[in-house]
């Protein structure tokens, strides 16, 4: 009998005004927290974080994160919070301020607190940081020991977010059963370092299921800068479902397709979930999905604003020979895309990527 891992965070906590609630939290794991965030959301924040301190007495040390998840700006972080006593780490904010709140409680060996705010993908509950350099160039993958301590999503600041930074949560989130349930069929292995366990595939299940009955509602009231039980349910789907479902469940030809779609120019402006929509489509295709199951998947992709179709990922004019280096970007040693349970070469990730497209354009 194969290995199987199901990793996740300690714990996961997510309602309205729940980072009102941090000092009561960060308490449990240490008595001087380093909180990192950005210039923009330290200023939405910090007002908050002081009443949540002042209600629960503690010290704490805010410290601004120049915006690059490099080697440089986490040793210099990590030399703050050494030279202050902080023994657990807050990170507040997007991905690469996640990322580095990560890095740095890894190499200090502390705790870490991840409050994302916002919901544009399944990263926050990972154990996995992206390291880039200065310049912003990727750099390398850092795979950690454990899944943060804790996932605070506040709900309440999420959904005052840009609506697409939801919609493209929502892009990534689609992926995950799909991709999930290619590994499970060939047996590979998972991020988790197992097979895909029973626990990471009923969450992937679900929250496919939750996308298709709830995004279209929770698209409407987040454009409406309301939130609803409709946004609940998505956050929760984008964040905890996916990120357990994707790390556990495993990945296949989805992401791999969004990398190759990076040695596109044109798709550099759109998000990651953006572009992982049209590579689940992709998958799709290239598996020979029942047509009734990529028709659901199209319609829920328009009726909430996710691409379909090359040309709405403003690569509808590239070549035939460009989207070959897409598919054989796809398709290089080591990429996700051989989780699939048949043998993939280049020529069948072009094949899919055209059939696809046409498949987002008619259907």
């Amino acid at each position: 009998m194969a290995t199987k891992i199901t990793a996740s965070p300690s714990k996961y906590i997510q309602g309205p005004d729940e980072l009102k609630r941090l000092g009561k939290y960060s308490h449990n794991f240490g008595k001087k927290p380093l909180i990192i965030a950005d210039e923009f959301v330290m200023n939405l924040t910090k007002a908050t974080i002081a009443q949540s301190y002042s209600e629960n007495p503690g010290e704490y040390v805010l410290e601004l994160f120049h915006g690059e998840c490099s080697k440089t700006e986490i040793k210099r972080l990590q030399e703050i919070a050494e030279a202050n006593g902080c023994d657990v780490v807050i990170g507040i904010g997007g991905g690469k301020t996640l990322d580095t709140a990560k890095a740095v409680s890894h190499y200090m060996n502390r705790p870490v607190m991840i409050v994302p705010t916002i919901a544009s993908s399944d990263a926050p509950c990972s154990a996995l940081s992206v390291i880039y350099t200065d310049d912003g160039v990727f750099d390398e993958y850092l795979p950690l020991p454990t899944n943060p301590s804790v996932v605070l999503m506040d709900t309440q600041i999420i959904a005052a977010a840009p609506v697409r930074l939801l919609v493209a949560g929502m892009g990534d989130a689609l992926a995950t059963y799909f991709e999930a349930r290619a590994t499970q069929r060939s047996n590979s292995t998972t991020m988790a370092g197992g097979q895909p366990s029973s626990a990471a595939m009923a969450l992937a299940e679900l929250c496919y299921r939750t996308l298709i009955s709830d995004g279209l509602q929770a698209k409407i009231a987040v454009e409406s800068k309301v939130s609803s039980i409709a946004v609940e349910k998505i956050i929760e789907a984008n964040t905890y479902l996916s990120g357990v479902g994707f790390e556990s469940g495993g990945l296949a030809a989805a992401h791999a397709v969004h990398n190759g779609l990076t040695m596109l120019k044109e798709c550099h402006k759109f998000y990651h979930g953006e572009k992982v929509a049209f590579g689940a489509l992709t998958q799709l295709a290239l598996e020979n999905a029942p047509i009734e199951e990529i028709r659901e998947v199209v319609g829920f992709c328009k009726s909430v604003g996710l691409p379909t179709t090359l040309a709405q990922l403003d690569a509808g004019d590239v070549t035939e020979e460009q989207l070959r280096e897409v598919a054989k970007a796809a398709s290089v040693e080591g990429e996700t895309i051989h989780n699939m349970p048949f043998k993939v070469t280049a020529d069948d990730v072009y094949a899919a990527i055209v059939t696809a497209n046409k498949l987002g354009e008619i259907l």
